[in-house]
């Protein structure tokens, strides 16, 4: 599960699912295809400029994609296409250099084409075509002990849930065997009580489900400290929408789909939560964290500038160039749209980020980013960029 962990989920998908019924932007690629062509077309190659802004907090997430490749374990994503390791590792040294001493936008356009290969997103369809979502660490108040208030628990790994080297999750042990773990339901009738497992309690169990969706969080506790959580673990279920099951069942339209628009209908229809909640047996366990949030790369992300993307179709670390929109928000209201030209680092993956056709943006912590992270669905077109390499076979410094 994604984007802040193995499991940020957008929060507009955790409302709506697909935002379009035509386009299926969660389409699987051919088994053994990637996600990413070399553009070979000058004509294709997009304007850059409008990316050379805020250098700082694109420098930063630079420095943390780099701190990832500096890991030994992130060799054996490699070669990618025709991208090997140290072509990966040098094109982030390379593009951190360009635009720090880049003095104009056209100066910033000419060094790209001339030093980098652009590669491109295939897209749902192969016209290059993506949806955009956008995920957050929110911030909840919670108390480190059940209370007549605080009475909705989040859960650290439980010893019996199994899962591979690379984090995903194949069952539930009962002794010597593994089988199905158990499902949202039982969770929430208490299997796991008394065991000690509990990390916190919060006042809302909408909260805990978001929390389950994004990944990770930050905790105003009761007794005036903060804590941070991130993600330890899920269940094998698959995400299932419970904004798709709330429209089937007539509770509101599609095109009124939002997280605010779920949470006030439970507000005023409180017996209906579990029914729903429970519609979507993919559970997730945490852990205290500090620094954070992570994405599942272990890097830290950047609000605006880390990206997650399938990682079984995508390149882990690498530079990105996101062409699409963002919300222009008013409070918790989408009032209109703004462009969105922008360097990301592909640092993070998620539950529902499957295919060459999807990205989920991330938006920062609390709750404007949630407000906005609630909002997002938009179409657009995604670019990577990585040194050419010398005819020797060296990449280009």
């Amino acid at each position: 599960m994604r984007r802040l962990a193995p499991f940020a989920l957008p929060l507009a998908l955790l409302a709506a699912g697909c935002s379009s019924t035509e386009k299926d932007f969660s389409r699987a690629l051919p088994e053994g295809m990637l996600a990413l062509e070399k553009i070979t077309d000058p004509a294709l190659i997009p304007d850059f400029g409008p990316g050379l802004r805020d250098r700082e907090s694109l420098a930063a997430a630079i420095d943390h994609s780099l701190a990832y490749y500096a890991k030994p374990s992130s060799q054996k994503y490699f070669p990618y296409l025709d991208i090997s390791h140290a072509r990966a590792v040098a094109s982030l040294h390379a593009f951190k250099e360009i635009v720090q001493t880049s003095t104009t936008a056209s100066e910033f356009q000419a060094r790209i084409v001339q030093r980098f290969d652009v590669y491109r997103s295939i897209g749902w369809d192969g016209s290059g075509e993506m949806l955009f979502t956008g995920y957050c660490e929110p911030i909840y108040e919670a108390s480190r002990e059940r209370t007549e208030r605080f009475r909705y628990p989040l859960y650290g790994r439980p010893e019996e849930l199994v899962k591979d080297a690379e984090g995903t999750p194949l069952g539930w042990r009962a002794g010597d065997e593994v089988g199905s773990s158990p499902r949202r339901e039982d969770f929430d009738n208490g299997c796991l009580r008394g065991r000690g497992l509990e990390i916190a309690w919060l006042a809302d169990p909408v909260d805990v489900y978001v929390i389950h969706v994004q990944g990770s969080a930050t905790l105003r506790l009761t007794d005036g400290t903060t804590q941070q959580i991130g993600y330890a673990g899920k269940t094998e279920y698959p995400y299932t929408s419970i904004g798709k099951a709330m429209v089937k069942d007539g509770k509101f339209e599609k095109k009124d789909l939002s997280l605010r628009r779920i949470r006030e209908y439970f507000r005023t229809h409180p017996e209906d939560v579990g029914h729903y909640l429970q519609k979507n047996n993919c559970y997730v366990f945490f852990q205290p964290t500090t620094g954070g949030p992570f994405g599942s790369l272990g890097a830290k992300v950047t609000p605006f500038r880390s990206v997650a993307t399938d990682k079984a179709v995508f390149p882990r670390g690498g530079v990105a160039y996101a062409v699409t929109k963002l919300p222009a928000m008013s409070g918790v209201h989408r009032t209109g749209d703004r462009e969105f030209r922008q360097f990301l680092l592909d640092q993070d993956t998620g539950g529902g980020i499957r295919s060459a056709g999807r990205a989920d943006i991330f938006l920062g912590t609390g709750p404007d980013a949630e407000a906005m992270a609630g909002s997002v669905s938009d179409e657009g077109r995604m670019y990577y960029l990585f040194v050419k390499e010398s005819p020797g076979g060296i990449a280009s410094r």
